[in-house]
């Protein structure tokens, strides 16, 4: 299934409880799109967000029935250790 990175940008800082994760969660799994993890930034203003999804407009509508902002959605690829075949 296709990876994207999702950048969210918020207007005050977040605080992310464990029941906004399960209302996230399940919208997610409504519409058939895998959170895999997060990452919050220094000011917590911003999230940057993998995902598993069939498409980006699936992330997109994800987003909108959570009420959460989706400002850049990118597809991307895995690389790192031992994903890049060697000369």
């Amino acid at each position: 299934m296709p990876l994207f990175l999702i950048e969210r940008q918020f207007a005050e800082q977040i605080e992310v409880s464990d029941e906004a994760v399960r209302a996230v969660t399940e919208v997610n799994d409504e519409v058939g799109v895998n959170w895999l993890y997060s990452f919050l930034s220094a000011d917590k203003k911003k999230t940057y967000c993998l995902y598993e999804a069939h498409s980006a407009e699936a992330i997109r509508e994800a987003a909108r029935r959570a009420g959460l902002p989706a400002d850049v959605v990118v597809e991307v690829d895995r690389i790192g250790p031992g994903s890049v075949a060697s000369a």
